[in-house]
């Protein structure tokens, strides 16, 4: 990407496309467990509805000033970027884990929307803040 196309990401709010890789994977997983553990297979199937259903109906929002966490179309929580300590995409391969710092609290979150953008969004918006 340009500096120009750097500096307009960064001045208008972006909302992350949501990615079902996660959730399929753990539902597609539980298949094979089945013959084994019913019981496990059953939890690890319910665990990737359970994500499938928030992939559904999580957005994350990158604005100027924070990271918005949007239910459908209602605001459920905003993360100031000043407050953020930092931040890590964990497991890069294939990424799985999202996590980040504040001042007062951590946050990990799974991987339900489209990592690269994420990877992009918060190199430009949290670049200040260490990672790692």
């Amino acid at each position: 990407m340009t500096p120009a196309a750097f500096s307009s990401i960064s001045t208008q709010s972006i909302e992350l496309k949501p990615s079902y890789t996660l959730p399929l994977v753990l539902t597609l997983a539980a298949l094979p467990v089945l013959l084994i553990q019913p019981w496990l297979s059953l939890a690890i199937a319910v665990f990737g509805l359970f994500l499938l259903f928030q992939a559904a109906t999580i957005r994350l929002k990158f604005t100027e000033t924070a990271l918005d966490v949007y239910r459908s179309e209602t605001l459920i929580r905003q993360f100031p970027y000043q407050d953020w300590q930092n931040w890590r995409i964990f497991w890069q391969p294939v990424p799985i884990l999202f996590y980040f710092k504040e001042v007062k609290s951590i946050h990990f979150l799974p991987i339900l929307f489209d990592p690269k953008m994420l990877q992009t969004c918060l190199e430009q918006r949290c670049s200040v803040k260490m990672k790692g």
